[in-house]
């Protein structure tokens, strides 16, 4: 997606720009000069831009300038509709881009992704599917197309591809955007070929953004890379540079046509090229040095905070995480219970939650029609998916019985924790006993739900990749454990204690956490009690309504929703300013995760954030108040930790921040504060730490004079001088892990995984004889069992190595295969596995993968159980 800005995109179409493209050509401009290349070619598809004549303009400039290269970054989705509506262009298209040969190819597919997602904003899973159906796809209309290059006209980068990519049979990519730098761009770094070095290690050709390329004076989306600015080239040159190039990527819909030879001050003379030419038959052979490529190098920044982002963002995780559960209990279900796998509600799902990341979603989320926004299609995209995982999820419940519960375990290891299940119409009072085959638990009834329900906690222990059973029955007797977690203090504060914390809620700062103190981690407090600002106070700049306002300024009404013996939940009513919050608290027995949740109910439409003056936003001003993190609503959380760390995942990986803070104002000092799934920071030696979880992609502040903040409401002027408005409530869910160690050693990457599959419990109608089974077992902590799905009979188990060594790791199975392989992304095999079997019969397989490495196993003919 690109906006079309007045008197840069579009040049006059005099009689000496068509003698100057005649002369690139024909070579005879400038022929003693070095020549310098160019990619061109189309970005955009059906869903986001793609008129109905577009085939035919693209076929008809191919045919009418034989010395032109195009290289297309089209939805697949597109092809389909223009084969129904333009078959003759479709035709001649596909016979175009039937010769593959780096030589004499006239067309390269550089970016097959099913929805051009950023990829930075979603899970390493969902990345791979872009991949894998986007593909599939393509090569269902085209065939003969081969993938050797990746480039993409917006900041669609993220560290982990290299390894993806590469699993995916792609050679060389491209770290270049230089038309569209409106959500971005990427750290300079080295000249003509680099080795882009992925968290894994993988290595990968690429053409990166020069240490030379500049961002274009005067524009807040360009760098003069755009159209071989004679500059550019120059300084490529004098960097030692044999063969620079630069790159544009016109939004379908343009009428431009070839797009040099119609600027004054592109460089002569220029070859048209496609990517796989340039890297296989141009550029140099050897990379020249090694990229050991951080996320912090990609440099984005979206209109973080705004209510339309934000909900949009959490529809996007929630599917994320139930497709992915969902799969995996249905791979369980289709083994132990001869349930057939759903490919096509799959297929379903997936095409909804890809379509629901595609970049236009997240950086133009008000564009189209009202009630068909890009925000609008999320909303019915992520609907689908989420159809199709709860009703995969709930398949034992045809006819269940509500006394009976199965629990899925999604993870890799077995697991013990909590799970809440419904008990519509129960009216007793007493503890409730919950018993399988192995175990009798007692559980906690919940009557403050959601649905007003009331539901029994209890603590069940599930293998890995499997279920267990239980039986609810009540019982009179009283519970043995303390039956309240939550006093009310003389003072006036709340005091929560579990096996895990002492924490003290102060009501008259806003209910603010004035303490919280890790008992099993030597008592540290956690709470920076010298720091002005409160640990979990609300503040942002209000800037109608006087300035900067903060929950703390007011008294807050608390009120215990809950009060054990397992669970106890605090409700915290207060204002920031005239606008009313409602905070939930919860704490659980035995568990790691302190879980908050935010209700803000603004009154009518405030500004929040930097303010921009009515009628003086211009594209091309450098400065915008949506960039400036420090008058945005954040949650803050002032930590007793000395010389603060910070590290941050990332699909596929984890970063070690460098950054000194986090802030910045201007589209060139862009600094990369993206918080995906966690935030996480220490003390200097990595002695204790607090890990920050949310529900959504966002971004979140820190810095030497700023306590670590979740940023929670931008309200105002966003890109194009939209206004990012509010229309409701906002309602945020995150949650605080105290912890010793750095974030591997404590398990935070495991935890966040926890934290995004919960264990699932279901309404069933199994027998009492009915027992635990596990799916598959990976050895030790630290693996990810990224999915699990079935191609036909065929198992594909995918792992990531989140926090383990380099160690080779047994993966057991408890099922039969005829053979087992390690396999690529795209189906290649790498290895057979030598399946071993233990004295009980079950078999394993030994599986190594370096750290942040993904490995996809392949058990082939994996339908029998044993």
């Amino acid at each position: 997606m690109r906006f079309k800005i007045a008197g840069v995109f579009t040049f006059p179409k005099t009689a000496c720009a068509t003698i100057l493209a005649l002369a690139l050509f024909t070579g005879t401009a400038s022929g003693q000069q070095k020549k310098a290349y160019f990619i061109d070619g189309y970005h955009g598809g059906i869903w986001g831009h793609y008129p109905d004549w577009y085939t035919r303009f693209m076929v008809d400039l191919v045919k009418q300038h034989p010395q032109w290269k195009m290289n297309l970054e089209i939805e697949p989705e597109t092809w389909a509709d223009t084969r129904k509506k333009d078959p003759d262009a479709y035709n001649e298209l596909k016979a175009l881009i039937e010769d593959q040969s780096s030589k004499t190819m006239r067309i390269e597919y550089v970016n097959p992704g099913y929805a051009q997602a950023y990829n930075y904003n979603i899970s390493g899973e969902s990345i791979i599917r872009q991949f894998k159906y986007g593909i599939k796809m393509v090569n269902e209309h085209f065939p003969t197309v081969r993938f050797t290059t990746y480039s993409s006209e917006e900041p669609c980068f993220t560290s982990a591809l290299p390894q993806i990519l590469k699993s995916f049979g792609f050679t060389h990519a491209s770290l270049k955007n230089p038309n569209t730098c409106w959500g971005g761009y990427v750290a300079p770094f080295g000249g003509e070929l680099i080795n882009w070095v992925g968290p894994d290690g993988t290595k990968l050709p690429t053409s990166p953004r020069y240490a030379t390329e500049k961002l274009l004076p005067g524009s807040t989306w360009q760098t003069n890379a755009f159209y071989n600015h004679h500059d550019y080239i120059n300084d490529a040159f004098a960097y030692g540079m044999e063969h620079p190039i630069g790159m544009t990527l016109q939004d379908a819909g343009w009428k431009n046509g070839l797009y040099l030879g119609k600027g004054e001050k592109s460089y002569q003379p220029t070859e048209y090229t496609t990517w796989r030419n340039y890297f296989e038959n141009v550029a140099v052979k050897k990379p020249s040095q090694d990229w050991n490529f951080s996320q912090e190098d990609v440099l984005v920044s979206l209109v973080w905070g705004a209510q339309v982002l934000q909900k949009l963002a959490q529809e996007v995780r929630v599917a994320e995480n139930k497709i992915i559960m969902a799969e995996k209990i249905a791979a369980i279900n289709k083994v132990y219970n001869n349930a057939p796998w759903p490919e096509d509600g799959f297929t379903d799902a997936w095409r909804g939650l890809m379509l629901s990341q595609h970049h236009d979603c997240w950086i133009v989320p008000y564009n189209g029609r009202k009630g068909n926004t890009w925000a609008d299609k999320v909303v019915k995209w992520t609907g689908i998916t989420n159809r199709v995982a709860d009703s995969t999820m709930h398949i034992s419940t045809t006819q269940a019985k509500m006394n009976t519960v199965r629990v899925y375990n999604t993870l890799g290891v077995a697991r013990t924790g909590w799970v809440s299940v419904p008990m519509p119409g129960y009216t007793g009072s007493g503890p409730v006993k919950m018993v399988s085959n192995t175990e009798v638990v007692t559980g906690q009834v919940i009557r403050d739900t959601a649905d007003a329900t009331p539901h029994v906690i209890f603590k069940a222990t599930v293998p890995a990749m499997g279920y267990n059973t239980y039986f609810r029955e009540s019982v009179k007797t009283p519970s043995a454990v303390k039956s309240t977690m939550v006093t009310k203090q003389a003072n006036g504060k709340y005091k929560i204690e579990s096996d895990l914390y002492t924490i003290i809620i102060n009501p008259a700062k806003g209910g603010n956490i004035e303490s919280l103190v890790a008992k099993k981690l030597s008592n540290k407090e956690f709470v920076d009690k010298a720091n002005v600002r409160g640990f979990n106070e609300l503040r942002g700049n209000f800037s109608k309504e006087g300035g900067f306002l903060s929950s703390q300024d007011k008294p807050a009404e608390v009120t215990i929703l809950d009060n054990g013996p397992y669970c106890s939940k605090l409700q915290i009513k207060g204002s920031i300013g005239n606008h009313k919050f409602t905070q939930t608290l919860t704490v659980i027995q035995g568990e790691k995760k302190i879980d908050l949740q935010v209700k803000i109910n603004y009154s009518g439409n405030p500004e929040i954030g930097e303010p921009t003056a009515p009628g003086t936003y211009k594209a091309d001003d450098n400065r915008k108040g949506f960039y400036n993190d420090k008058e945005k609503l954040m949650a803050l959380f002032p930590l007793n930790l000395q010389g603060q760390k910070v590290y941050k995942n990332a699909p596929y990986d984890v970063t070690e921040s460098r950054l000194t803070n986090t802030f910045f104002t201007d589209w060139d000092k862009i600094k990369h504060n993206v918080l995906l799934n966690w935030v996480d920071v220490t003390d200097k030696d990595n002695t204790y730490g607090m890990a920050l979880f949310t529900d959504h992609t966002t971004n979140y502040a820190h810095g030497g004079d700023h306590p670590l903040g979740l940023t929670l409401q931008y309200s105002g002027v966003g890109l194009w001088g939209r206004n990012y408005k509010i229309d409701g409530p906002t309602v945020v869910n995150y949650a605080l892990v105290p912890h010793a160690g750095k974030w591997d050693k404590a398990g935070i990457w495991s935890e966040s995984v926890k934290w995004n599959e919960p264990l699932v419990a279901v309404q069933s109608n199994a027998g009492v004889n009915d027992s635990g089974k596990s799916l598959i077992h990976v050895q030790g902590e630290g693996y990810e069992v990224s999915s699990v799905t079935f191609e036909g009979d065929d198992m594909l188990v995918r792992l990531f190595n989140a926090e383990g060594d380099n160690l080779a790791r047994k993966l057991s199975f408890n099922f039969s295969a005829d053979k087992v392989e390690m396999v690529e992304l795209n189906g290649d095999k790498k290895e057979t596995l030598q399946v071993t079997k233990n004295a009980r019969g079950n078999a394993s397989v030994m599986v190594s993968a370096t750290r942040f490495g993904v490995r996809t196993i392949k058990f082939i003919n994996a339908a029998k159980s044993n």
